[in-house]
């Protein structure tokens, strides 16, 4: 079903008993594809395969988060039924601030009440609701398992995006935690892929140190440069996505996105189907998941105990 989103679709848009989906995305297709198909399984569950009884629209920001507010005001300029936003806080934000008449669905790894996307989780309100895997809530936790690894690194480094709307409140509970456990932070921050080299440098020149990065989409969808740099410069390094240990990295701790995505799409059948979003309450993905690399550890020189193996949800070797 994938294949379908690199087709236009605007021919579709011109018969009027197939309803059209506006499609939001931050990325390009080829990175967010995991996703995309995720989200046709959903939209399948509830009765509805593109190009048979459904029309999409899509945008690709290309990782160029600026672009999203223009982007989501020309989807509904095209009347779309249903506007999804899916890859995080920056999409739903730029969606909700397009419309206050066209259905959004959201899908973030953040709390969309803190971030005013919506005014409370069981009860929507107005024109959007969606789906949260809450990832946003378990950095403190990336910490504590890198701290387990390092347990006599004095120092460890924390990547944050300073253009993220998640990125302050992230920092203030890594500090919080970072003093429960008594270890010192130093903060890097990072919002272009070109930085990413300097971040790694900068850890690997102090030694002792390992890396956690902050739940932030523009740092999931370059887990593949992530992993290449951590083991170029033999820098321990946990993120909030699966694919970074895929790519060869040591370990990830975070939401499932494939079932937020695959619920997002649920939604916007559902209310393709004649639901009010308002009647439908912010949906929670509450399972995260711990992945390692036992290769990575091994090229890096870290030993996962024996707790960390055993409680992980998958250990690649």
């Amino acid at each position: 079903m994938v294949g379908a989103a690199t087709c236009t679709t605007a021919s579709y848009a011109q018969k009027s008993s197939m309803p059209v989906i506006g499609y939001l995305c931050p990325e390009s297709l080829e990175l967010f594809a995991s996703r995309l198909e995720a989200f046709h399984q959903g939209l399948g569950e509830a009765g509805f395969v593109e190009g048979r009884n459904v029309a999409i629209e899509y945008q690709w920001a290309n990782g160029q988060y600026s672009r999203l507010p223009a982007l989501a005001t020309e989807l509904v300029a095209r009347n779309v039924d249903v506007l999804v936003a899916p890859g995080g806080a920056p999409v739903a934000l730029a969606a909700k601030a397009a419309t206050t008449t066209k259905t959004i669905v959201f899908e973030m790894g953040g709390d969309p009440v803190q971030l005013h996307v919506v005014d409370s989780l069981s009860r929507p309100g107005g024109n959007i609701t969606g789906v949260s895997s809450l990832s946003v809530d378990v950095s403190p936790k990336r910490l504590e398992f890198m701290r387990d690894l390092m347990p006599t690194a004095p120092k460890l480094m924390v990547v944050a995006n300073p253009t993220s709307p998640t990125a302050q409140s992230q920092l203030q509970k890594l500090h919080a935690a970072a003093d429960t456990l008594r270890v010192q932070l130093e903060v890097l921050g990072a919002s272009k892929e070109d930085e990413f080299e300097s971040v790694f440098a900068a850890a690997a020149k102090d030694g002792a140190s390992g890396l956690v990065f902050t739940s932030d989409p523009y740092f999931a969808f370059r887990s593949s440069r992530l992993a290449a740099l951590a083991i170029k410069h033999r820098v321990p390094a946990i993120t909030q996505t699966r694919d970074f240990p895929v790519a060869g990295g040591l370990m990830s701790y975070g939401g499932d996105f494939m079932q937020s995505h695959r619920r997002a799409g649920i939604y916007a059948g559902r209310i393709l189907l004649g639901e009010k979003p308002s009647d439908l309450p912010v949906q929670l993905v509450t399972k995260v998941e711990l992945v390692i690399n036992l290769k990575a550890a091994k090229l890096l020189g870290s030993a996962f105990s024996s707790v960390i193996v055993a409680g992980a949800d998958e250990v690649l070797e």
